[in-house]
């Protein structure tokens, strides 16, 4: 299972979800499956709205630690 960027995926990941309708969402990755082929599936709990979950296709998600190494510039430069 991989996410958007080829980054190994798994689940307790704090994720962020880029879906291609809808609101973004940040959320721990849960009960993350492989549904044949390349098709990666799991639940997204939500960090921000305390009980909500998201279903997630990892196709559309990025590990946390990815974006805030692509966007959050050195501060010793």
């Amino acid at each position: 299972m991989h996410y958007k960027n080829g980054r190994e995926a798994k689940n307790g990941d704090k994720v962020l979800l880029l879906p291609s309708y809808g609101t973004p969402a940040v959320g721990i990755l849960f009960d993350a499956k492989l549904n044949g082929g390349n098709d990666c599936n799991g639940f997204l709990a939500c960090m921000k709205s305390f009980g909500q979950i998201h279903s997630a296709d990892l196709k559309y998600c990025l590990h946390l630690d990815d974006v805030a190494a692509a966007t959050i510039p050195d501060s010793s430069k």
